[in-house]
């Protein structure tokens, strides 16, 4: 087991902890977090939610927010600052199990072994810790839908596929098994924020847009296009963050 230490070893790319956390200006490396734009109050989920696990959580002064209303391609975790009222906001994944078309939006919690999606509810952070995905932090979950999480292994850890680069590149994260992954220059920064014995909700709270009205094609081609002809797609795939 690795403490504290061990999350400077998190990415050759990355800054060793002690430096970064000294680092009084953003850097190209790690770019300041996005403002929060969602409608939904976080500060106020995490009083709630503080109140409803008071005998579960006994550092109360940062709160993780993880909004899966919103898509992957949205900064969706709020780490949340109780003493300063103030919000940072982070890209994180989701299972592939609640994303099975991979379109970026969670469709579905599970709590069940074996389902790779993920779960929605109250965790309460635990201890750092060296694995294959490097430094990592372990969860435990506190209510019926979560409550699966460590013998599922649903932890924090960082990974290429949830590297911010992507959303402009693919317009999503690529899926966990149900971890929560972050970028892999952003993890130092966010373990050692939430810390252990902290909060950690995740729910759908943003209300996704209404899906578009499906419209049947024209049975009769449109005036001027009788002549076209359309050609199937190329045979080379480009390859995606799964």
């Amino acid at each position: 087991m690795a403490g504290v230490g061990a999350l400077a070893a998190t990415s050759a790319r990355a800054a060793p902890l002690a430096d970064w956390i000294a680092q009084t200006s953003p850097s190209a490396a790690f770019p300041p977090p996005t403002p929060v734009q969602s409608p939904v109050d976080y500060l106020d989920v995490a009083r709630r939610q503080l109140a409803l696990q008071a005998r579960n959580i006994h550092q109360s002064d940062r709160v993780g927010i993880v909004d899966f209303g919103l898509p992957s391609s949205r900064p969706r975790f709020a780490l949340v600052d109780m003493v300063a009222g103030k919000i940072e906001m982070f890209p994180v994944t989701h299972g592939r199990g609640s994303d099975p078309q991979h379109d970026g939006w969670l469709k579905r919690f599970s709590n069940a072994p074996g389902s790779l999606a993920s779960s929605r509810g109250a965790y309460r952070t635990s201890d750092y810790y060296w694995g294959s995905n490097g430094s990592s932090m372990r969860l435990a979950g506190l209510e019926p839908d979560n409550n699966n999480a460590d013998m599922r292994a649903i932890v924090i850890h960082g990974a290429w596929y949830a590297d911010p680069s992507l959303i402009a590149t693919q317009g999503k994260l690529g899926r966990s098994e149900g971890c929560f992954v972050f970028g892999e220059e952003l993890l130092p920064m966010v373990l050692y924020k939430l810390g252990p014995g902290r909060l950690l909700f995740a729910d759908k709270l943003s209300v996704p847009p209404p899906a578009p009205l499906f419209q049947m094609p024209p049975a009769d081609p449109l005036p001027g296009t009788e002549n076209i002809i359309r050609t199937s797609a190329g045979s080379v795939i480009p390859k995606t963050a799964d």
